[in-house]
């Protein structure tokens, strides 16, 4: 698990939960394919929705369907650790 994990809530305390995977799923569905890889002519499988502004809690915001995309587990990976500062990145909000 990486670092930042211990601080967060669970996930379903985050909102997903069953609720949420009927909602992904319908979303996957009607949006088959990578957003990021299509943008680089790529054609791959999208197996998570994410949210294109973290909602950070706000759950007016984390089930609004237009802020989400979809995306690969690697393209997810990668966005995720940019903004949570994954892989020796720092966030915007660490001071040092």
């Amino acid at each position: 698990k990486p670092a930042y994990d211990q601080y967060r809530e669970s996930a379903a305390k985050r909102g997903y939960n069953s609720k949420w995977r009927q909602a992904r799923a319908g979303y996957l569905s009607k949006h088959p394919l990578c957003a990021a890889c299509l943008m680089q002519g790529r054609r791959t499988p999208a197996t998570v929705v994410d949210h294109i502004v973290p909602h950070k809690g706000d759950m007016k915001l984390f089930w609004d369907s237009s802020k989400w995309q979809p995306l690969c587990a690697p393209c997810h990976d990668r966005k995720t650790a940019k903004e949570d500062g994954g892989f020796g990145n720092r966030t915007s909000n660490v001071r040092v």
